[in-house]
């Protein structure tokens, strides 16, 4: 085999191994977003509507709601993301591109949301 297939041959492989790294990434930090929801929720259910404990008092304000709205969507965002990888592998840089600049969005939009709220 020449010099020229088997250089092909391990670019090739360590592609797929970053890609793959990559998606796993994503995924891992969908599901931090999305488990952090389920324990905030689930804390919240437990603690204040179950055992309906008076010293801990969980209040629906507005940065309770913008950290239930971000985690979900941050959650679906990456989970989402992870997806369109597999499927547009050619795509990543653009679509990883896209998506930073969507979470970075969204997190000022969520941010001045609660600041306007709060003010």
């Amino acid at each position: 085999m020449s010099k020229f297939k088997k250089k092909t041959d391990a670019q090739r492989v360590s592609t797929y191994e970053l890609d793959v790294k990559l998606i796993k990434i994503i995924e891992f930090s969908g599901w931090f977003f999305l488990l952090a929801l389920i324990g905030f929720m689930g804390i919240w259910v437990i603690f204040d509507m179950i055992l309906d404990i008076s010293f801990i008092d969980f209040e629906i304000n507005a940065m309770t709601f913008s950290f239930i709205v971000f985690t979900g969507t941050s959650a679906a965002l990456s989970f989402g993301l992870a997806s369109n990888i597999k499927r547009n592998k050619d795509k990543k840089r653009q679509l990883f591109i896209d998506w930073i600049i969507g979470e970075f969005l969204f997190c000022m939009f969520a941010i001045f949301a609660v600041s306007v709220y709060v003010w």
